[in-house]
């Protein structure tokens, strides 16, 4: 049992949600984030998700899965993840390790992030 949590805040932002990681994350924190993200997509119905990972530097494999199964769970329930800010080193990291992570988009700022979900939600 943990006496500690950290936490990571999900903003809401018109039709999104905005996850700016902000902390090193451990199995635990990962796990919890992505089914705090999930209870708050369908607590809010919104229609994307935006995962800054711009302060992370570091990624183990054990992150990069679950950042795409979140993008997939996420789909099935009629939203699109971006992930933005992602450094060199991390995408570096996610490739080597070989991680299929087909269905998460990515996008270099928070900016572009919502000009990109924004032109996803006009494809449904």
């Amino acid at each position: 049992m943990r006496s500690f949590k950290h936490s990571v805040p999900i903003l809401k932002l018109y039709d999104y949600l905005i996850v700016p990681i902000q902390i090193d994350m451990d199995d635990y924190t990962a796990s919890e984030l992505r089914n705090d993200i999930l209870t708050r997509i369908e607590a809010t119905n919104s229609r994307g998700v935006l995962i800054d990972i711009s302060v992370v530097d570091m990624v183990d494999s054990y992150l990069g899965r679950l950042l795409g199964d979140t993008a997939r769970m996420a789909r099935l329930m009629d939203c699109e993840v971006v992930l933005v800010g992602m450094q060199p080193a991390v995408a570096l990291t996610l490739v080597e390790l070989g991680l299929n992570l087909d269905m998460v988009h990515t996008s270099l700022h928070l900016e572009s992030g919502i000009a990109l979900l924004n032109k996803l939600a006009k494809h449904r």
